[in-house]
This record gives C-alpha cells, sequence and structure tokens, in this order.
C-alpha cells in the first residue's frame, strides 16, 4: 500500500533546515525588530509558462503540506544554528532567537491550487498567510517541491498529449537529478499522464504501476540472444518484453519471434519488444511486419532513446509502428526547460495598527512586477449539454470582497463581467490549512491523474475563449497602476 504521507515518511519529519541561509538571517532580523509575529500573505506563482507553452500543470502540493507540518527546528537543529558563526567569528545567530525557533510551529492559513489543475502564469499556486516570520521560512522548501512537480508534470502532460492514446512509460530514475528528485519526478510524471514507471521506491511510497523490461547487459551476459531471450522467458513467461537492438534490431526481432512461439507452446504470450536506438520509425515499421507475418499481432512495440513530445510527434509523421513510448532523461531532468522560474513575493502585510497594507514588487522587466493584495482566481466555465468549457480566468483581490463588475485589458480597457445562465464561476484556491490545523485531504493519485488529463485536454483543445493569461479584476488593476505610480 502506497504511504499516506509523502517526504516526511521517506526523509525525516522536520524541515526547518530545508531553506537558504538568508531566510533564517531575515527571520533573526524581524524577531530583533519586534515584526516576527507581524501577520503577512506571501503568493508563490511562475511569471513564464514552461516549455514554450501557454500554462502549467499544478502539482507538488501533499508535498508541500509535509513541509509546512514539518516547519520545527529539532534540539540538534538549534545547536547546529547555534554553532554557525558570522564573519567575526561570533555565533551568527543570537540565543533568544534560536529559543524562539525550537518552539515554532505554522500557525497560518494556506490557500492552494489542487493538483492537475491549469495554472497561468502569474496565478498563485499557493496563498500563505501567517506570520511574517513563519511565511518567510516556508519560502525556499515550498519553492523547491511545487517549482519541480509543476515543471515535470507540464512535461509529462505534453509528451501524453504527443502519444495520444499510445501509453507513455516513465523511465527515468537513472538520469534524474539525485534520488529524491527522481522519486518526485516520478510522482510528477505520472499526474501528467504516464501510466507507469520504472522506479520500484515511486511504486512502493506512491503506489504508481511498475512496468520494466531487461537491459543489454542481460544479452550480453549470455552467448547469444537466442539464449537470453529464452532464458527471460523461463523467468518471466507472462511478462515476456525482449531489448532486440543490443547486436542487431531486425535479426533480435526475429529471434523475439522464435522465443514467443516457445512461449506460445507452453501457454503464455510474448507481450512486446523494445527499441532503443537507431531509426525509430523505419525499425518499428519493419519490426510490426516480421510481427504480424509470425501471427504476433497483438505484440507491442515499446520505444524508449532519449525520447520527448517533440520526438513522439516527428516520429509519428513518419508513420512509426510504436506502441508505448518510454520516456527517461528528457522527461525527468525537463531537458528543454530544467527550472520552472516560480517566485515567492510577498503581497500584504500588517502595520502596527493590524491595518493591512498592499505591497508590491517594481522592476522595469514587466513580468517581474507583482501584484498585491490577497489574490484568487475566478475561472469561469461555459455549461452545455452538461458538460463544462473552461472559458477564462480573473485575478482578484479578496480585500475588495468578491463580487465583481468588470476586468481590465493590458491596455487599460475594462470590460464588463456579463452573467450567463450557462456560465458557471468558481474560485481556484481551496483552503487547506486553516489557523495551523490542516483542513484538507488531498485525492488520491490516481484521480488527480485523471482530472489532470481532462483539464489538460480542455485548456489544450483550442476552444475559443480560452486564455494565456489572467486577466485583472479591475479593482485589483487600479491598485496596482497606483501603486506603481506612487
Amino acid at each position: 500500500m502506497p504511504a499516506t504521507s509523502h517526504l516526511s515518511s521517506v526523509y525525516r519529519p522536520d524541515f526547518g533546515l530545508c531553506t537558504d541561509l538568508y531566510q533564517l538571517t531575515m527571520a533573526a532580523g524581524y524577531y530583533q525588530q519586534g515584526m516576527h509575529e507581524r501577520k503577512a500573505i506571501f503568493h508563490l506563482f511562475y511569471r513564464r509558462p514552461p516549455f514554450g507553452g501557454d500554462f502549467a500543470l499544478a502539482a507538488g502540493l501533499p508535498l508541500a503540506i509535509d513541509l509546512i507540518k514539518g516547519l520545527r527546528f529539532s534540539a540538534d537543529d538549534v545547536q547546529y544554528l547555534g554553532r554557525l558563526k558570522g564573519n567575526n567569528g561570533t555565533p551568527l545567530f543570537k540565543e533568544p532567537f534560536l529559543n524562539y525557533l525550537q518552539r515554532l510551529k505554522f500557525t497560518g492559513t494556506v490557500h492552494a491550487v489542487p493538483e492537475g489543475e491549469i495554472v497561468l502564469p502569474h496565478e498563485p499556486l499557493l496563498r500563505i498567510e501567517g506570520t511574517l516570520i513563519e511565511c518567510q521560512l516556508l519560502e525556499t522548501a515550498l519553492l523547491t517541491v511545487m517549482n519541480f512537480s509543476t515543471l515535470i508534470a507540464t512535461k509529462a502532460a505534453r509528451v501524453k498529449a504527443a502519444a495520444g492514446e499510445d501509453t507513455v512509460i516513465e523511465f527515468g530514475l537513472r538520469r534524474a537529478q539525485g534520488i529524491d528528485g527522481g522519486l518526485t519526478a516520478s510522482r510528477a510524471a505520472y499526474i501528467g499522464g504516464c501510466a507507469a514507471t520504472s522506479n520500484v521506491w515511486a511504486g512502493r511510497y506512491y503506489g504508481i504501476p511498475v512496468k520494466g523490461t531487461h537491459a543489454h547487459s542481460w544479452v550480453m551476459s549470455f552467448p547469444d540472444e537466442e539464449a537470453a531471450f529464452s532464458a527471460y522467458a523461463e523467468a518471466m513467461p507472462d511478462n515476456g518484453i525482449f531489448l532486440v537492438d543490443t547486436y542487431d534490431t531486425l535479426e533480435g526481432v526475429a529471434k523475439a519471434i522464435e522465443t514467443g512461439k516457445e512461449l506460445r507452446r507452453k501457454g503464455h504470450e510474448m507481450l512486446g519488444i523494445r527499441l532503443d536506438s537507431g531509426d525509430l520509425a523505419k525499425l518499428s515499421i519493419a519490426a510490426r511486419e516480421l510481427l504480424d507475418e509470425a501471427g504476433f499481432p497483438n505484440v507491442k512495440i515499446i520505444a524508449s532513446n532519449d525520447i520527448d513530445e517533440h520526438t513522439i510527434l516527428s516520429l509519428k509523421k513518419q508513420n512509426a509502428r510504436i506502441d508505448t513510448w518510454g520516456i527517461g532523461t528528457k522527461l525527468v531532468t525537463a531537458n528543454d526547460q530544467p527550472a520552472l522560474g516560480g517566485v515567492y513575493k510577498l503581497a500584504a502585510i500588517q502595520n502596527e495598527k493590524g491595518e493591512w497594507e498592499p505591497k508590491i514588487k517594481r522592476s522595469d522587466t514587466l513580468a517581474k512586477v507583482s501584484n498585491p493584495g490577497k489574490l484568487n482566481v475566478r475561472s469561469f466555465h461555459f455549461m452545455e449539454r452538461g458538460t463544462s468549457t473552461p472559458h477564462g480566468r480573473v485575478l482578484y483581490n479578496e480585500f475588495d470582497g468578491t463580487d465583481m463588475k468588470s476586468y481590465t485589458l493590458e491596455n487599460g480597457e475594462k470590460v464588463a463581467l456579463h452573467q450567463h445562465d450557462a456560465m458557471r464561476e468558481t474560485d481556484l484556491l481551496v483552503p487547506v490549512f486553516v489557523e495551523g490545523v490542516l483542513n484538507y485531504a488531498p485525492p488520491t493519485l490516481q484521480s488527480t491523474r485523471a482530472s489532470a488529463l481532462k483539464n489538460w485536454r480542455w485548456w489544450s483543445d483550442g476552444k475559443e475563449g480560452n486564455q494565456s493569461t489572467a486577466y485583472l479584476e479591475s479593482r485589483l488593476y487600479d491598485l496596482k497602476q497606483s501603486m506603481l505610480a506612487e
């Protein structure tokens, strides 16, 4: 059975030290200034869609929940911090601050986009409201899991979209960025549309189906391919998938066919062959002909070898006869864009009177200008014949209330929000923690994957009205412009 928790079941229960040093030095500064328990609001979001697309697929929320629950510093953690020295050789952190850290736990409120939802640039994947010190100390850890998970889930969704009805299996553990990166990548790839993984650890902890064949080393360990295939068929009579390109690929297919006939005589069936090199289009076409002529029309052809969505589309244009795609390096490393670039920005803070003050980050680069306030995302769907089609998104400030009259385009033009009987509107962010108490039960990974596949199809089908940027509700737009003008 898969574990009910995530990071804490694999690593450790306390995650206070999963941070950058400057988060702790800022925290110490807040403590010294008496600001540490002022309430603040931060948003975690990305600025530009990955892989040249229009949107991303949210992933990583259960991992983020574990990190928030684990915002604690053990006695050993505090002793370690107490041994750190500044440039002058004196302790970097003072004892009262270290004592405070040992008592710290998360008491704030978190809203999040559920896993498997589509997120547009500048829409918050997470909204964290709590004391300034606890929000600050969560920044690095939350960015770590949300950035990577969302990136890999998005890449996997793109691969699955290119593959269409074909099966996609994630084969990337050996090329992943560390064991922990491999585990997170397997989970995110499954959400994005992979049907299985070769990563047995991910299968154990997350309940993901595990699949695999054999390596070239198996074939090379025997005198010839016939002996290797026969021995593998004996060991795995109902799981016979043979890697056929150790020497000559088409000869390997012929020898796999002979092994398949041997299996059939014993009451079993060969499942597939795997191609891992060469001209995959030509070889798959030739292999399909050999298999069909020999009476094996149901044997699957599996392809691997540095494949991604671009390779799949190219091979399909060449009429390749491939049924299953094994995706490794280019998926788990997000080879063409190895980082999402998500950020974590302060958007509001309470002053000494307890009044909320919006905050904004200015920049000469338009994409780096943040949005102020307590943000949420209103999603609009058209309802027709029992189906729901996404139409658009509006980013709004909850401090202005939830009733919307209009949104504003980039050129400043206000557009009225007309209500239609056929339109349904929902807020994207859901409560996860309320005043420090976990208030959310993540759905099963299988349910999340199903939602992700459906949402990706919705937003990818080119229906009129879909957008690649969230509009700003008019009052939020006006607030942002006034703050920039001050």
